[in-house]
This record gives C-alpha cells, structure tokens and sequence, in this order.
C-alpha cells in the first residue's frame, strides 16, 4: 500500500525537526559551563526550557522533561555529550553519567591507539577529567575505554 500524502508530510515534518533539535543540541552544547559534566546537561535543558516559553520553576521544567519523553530526551543527551574529531577520524562519547569516556573511529576498517585517543581527549578538554594512566584503559576490538577520574563531588 503506497504511502498517502499526509503520511509522507508527517515523515518530512518529524526529520525535519529532529534535524533542528540536534543542530540545536550541537551548536549550543559548548556554552553550558562546566563542560562535560552533569551540571551543563542541566543547565541545556533549563536553557530550552525557559526559551521553550516555560518559566523556571521545578513544576515547569518536570513538564517540560515529561513532554520531551525519553527516547528523544535519551537522543539529545547522547548528541551533547559526543563530539566528531575528523582530524583523528574519532568519536568520543563522553557522558558523565557513564562509568567510561568511549573513544571509537569514525570508520570502523580503522584502528585506533592510546596516542590518537590521548590527543583527542586534550583537543576537547577532557584529559584532565579522566584517569590518564594509559595502563586503566581497555582496548576493545574498535574502541579504547577510559574511566572518569574520581572526584568527591
């Protein structure tokens, strides 16, 4: 049964948007300091909220959370926290709410060592945030492992 009008502009509708919303994601996640830390995801989502028209009231943005729902909420937080290296052929996956930062090629034919995944980790700030002794890190078929140092906070 081919597809009606209404279901094909519905489809481009729903790409088009998840299109904008993680070009949203992308452009702004850098300003949310601390970076790569729970507290800039927080301060994202209260940031889209209030431009949302909601003010900042807890009531307000549990709403606001409910009507994201999970799957598209589970979407933006992995696009924050993951970053595309092209000059390494990487990307990092550095979610603070994860036990490791993932450092994986972008071309899965590629290999790739400690040296490239250590210079990645400097390029976006996150070497000093993870345990840099190289002898703690797992490397995995297509990706090397890197656990979060241990803070207090």
């Amino acid at each position: 049964m081919p597809f009606k009008q209404d279901d094909i502009q519905i489809q481009l509708q729903a790409k088009v948007f998840d299109f904008a919303l993680m070009e949203l994601v992308r452009q702004h996640r850098d300003t949310f300091n601390p970076l790569w830390t729970v507290d800039s995801w927080v301060k994202f989502l209260i940031w889209m909220s209030l431009n949302s028209g909601l003010s900042g009231e807890r009531e307000s943005l549990e709403q606001f959370a409910e009507a994201l729902g999970v799957p598209l909420t589970i979407r933006m937080r992995q696009i924050f926290f993951e970053r595309i290296l092209d000059q390494f052929s990487i990307k990092l996956f550095a979610d603070p709410a994860e036990e490791k930062v993932l450092v994986m090629p972008i071309d899965h034919k590629l290999k790739i060592t400690n040296e490239i995944a250590h210079k990645a980790l400097q390029e976006v700030g996150l070497f000093h945030k993870v345990v840099t002794d190289q002898e703690f890190w797992q490397n995995l078929d297509l990706v090397i492992a890197i656990p979060w140092q241990v803070t207090d906070n």
